[in-house]
């Protein structure tokens, strides 16, 4: 008696998840242009423009500085075996996307996504999210609290989560109460487990778990913009520190013969 209620919850739900992936996606696109404007820079000055430079020195016998050798002899492997290199990252990431495919190693790897700052918020927060909205349509509709753990804990992504999400069920199928299962598996955020707590006390866990995933989605929303604005300085510093060394190893050689005609 309850499916229009439900089919709008859903609804809001499926806005929430598409409005979230375009998001992403949307902020994904600078940071990417940004790294391959950096790796054409940068490749254009190994290949083309250091080896022209290079004629310049080769002429004397003047001993280059150690950063020149180092630059030249990275322009001349860069000049050479570029299209190893390309083999090389199509092949690590075709063995990688083989390796995620058994889902021993897609465990391990999520356990490793889980342990990195930022991304382990980022996807704490999506994941957490995606639970708590889930069980909170489960639960106004009146499928059993047993029954919509084990239908929310099918829509984590990661490995990791889900694990606990069983186990979550598991104790609540024991006796314990939601909110001492969330807390004993120690992966979900203690936000979270405050306001199921609440939610069991009151009698209004859908109403709680709702403004927990709405909670949840609002973090992901900081952690998301946190990470952009982490992420462009830090590519941008890269790129200049990268620039900067060429153009040191370019100039000291320079530098030097001027001082010795001096």
């Amino acid at each position: 008696g309850f499916l229009g209620e439900v089919l709008e919850q859903l609804a809001d739900y499926t806005e929430n998840t598409q409005y979230t992936q375009q998001k992403l996606q949307g902020a994904m696109i600078y940071p990417f242009v940004l790294m391959l404007l950096s790796v054409t820079v940068i490749g254009v000055l190994m290949i083309y423009v250091v080896p022209d430079l290079v004629g310049v020195f080769s002429h004397t016998q003047q001993e280059l500085p150690g950063l020149t050798k180092f630059v030249i002899a990275a322009s001349e492997t860069v000049k050479n075996y570029w299209w190893m290199f390309i083999l090389v990252v199509l092949g690590l990431q075709i063995a990688f996307s083989q390796l995620l495919k058994i889902e021993k190693y897609r465990l391990q790897w999520h356990r490793i996504l889980l342990r990195i700052p930022f991304i382990s918020g980022f996807i704490r927060s999506m994941d957490t999210s995606r639970f708590a909205s889930t069980l909170s349509i489960l639960s106004s509709s009146g499928v059993p609290l047993l029954e919509g753990l084990k239908i929310a804990g099918a829509v984590l992504a990661n490995l990791e989560l889900r694990m606990a999400s069983k186990d979550v069920a598991r104790m609540v199928q024991e006796g314990s109460s939601l909110h001492r299962a969330l807390s004993q598996v120690g992966v979900f955020p203690p936000m979270m487990v405050h306001m199921v707590a609440s939610g069991e006390a009151s009698g209004e866990l859908e109403t709680m778990l709702a403004r927990s995933a709405h909670n949840q989605q609002r973090e992901l929303d900081m952690t998301l913009n946190n990470l952009m604005a982490i992420f462009e300085p830090v590519m941008i510093i890269v790129m200049a520190a990268v620039v900067c060394s060429i153009a040191f190893a370019i100039l000291l050689p320079i530098i030097e013969m001027n001082n010795l005609v001096a």
